[in-house]
Order: structure tokens, then C-alpha cells, then sequence
């Protein structure tokens, strides 16, 4: 199986450390974003564990909520963001609503401030 992976330096080296030799990583990034960006042929992304669930969140965003939440930070709209992404912006709509509970902010822009804080997403 090949890979990308996501974290920060020293998140990644624990994850590599986890790793089986069935694994080939073909990249690491500091975001999902990047990794996506970088196009390579991957079977999937491998998010380190302490990158994705930081220790004051009480629940963890899903990868799908990662993924809004980078678009949010490129500044997109609803609607451009489900239509990057494949879903409606209603869904998209729904993962906003349930990002900011989870990061306990009551907007879009604060949800994005908090991210980079806790090293969620980068710029």
C-alpha cells in the first residue's frame, strides 16, 4: 500500500515508527492540503493521530471535517467548497455547524483562527 503522510516533524516520526513494511510512504506533508496538492499516485492519506485529535478538543474532526476546514481557510464559500469537494452545500453547511462545536467558536472565521493555533491546518 502506498501513502502520503500528514502531521507535524515529530507526529510523523511516530507514525512512521507504526508503520508495517507493507506500507510505502511516497510523501509526508504538514497538511492535508499540501498532500492533496502534491497529486500523487496514493492509496490513502495517513493523518498522525496527535495532529488530528489535539489534546483540549473534546471530540476529534473527522478527515471530512479536515478537509472543509482547509477550504474554509482558503476562504471559499459553501458552495465552492461542496462543489471541490462533491457534496452539497448543504452538507457542507452541516460540517461548518459541527467544526465550530467541536473547536467551541461560534463562527467560521474563529474555527480557522483556532485550527492553525492547534496545528490543524496550515496556511
Amino acid at each position: 500500500m502506498r501513502v502520503a503522510l500528514v502531521g507535524t516533524q515529530t507526529d510523523l516520526e511516530r507514525l512512521r515508527a507504526r508503520l508495517d513494511e507493507s506500507v510505502e510512504v511516497a510523501g509526508e506533508f504538514a497538511s492535508l492540503g499540501e498532500a492533496r496538492a502534491a497529486d500523487l499516485d496514493v492509496d490513502g492519506f495517513l493523518i498522525a493521530p496527535e495532529r488530528s485529535i489535539p489534546e483540549d478538543l473534546q471530540e476529534p474532526l473527522t478527515a471530512r471535517e479536515l478537509e472543509v476546514l482547509e477550504q474554509l481557510a482558503a476562504g471559499l464559500s459553501n458552495k465552492a467548497i461542496g462543489a471541490r469537494l462533491g457534496i452539497s452545500d448543504q452538507t457542507v453547511k452541516f460540517h461548518v455547524s459541527s467544526i465550530t462545536g467541536k473547536l467551541g467558536v461560534t463562527n467560521r472565521t474563529e474555527a480557522v483562527r483556532r485550527a492553525l493555533r492547534l496545528g490543524l491546518i496550515a496556511l
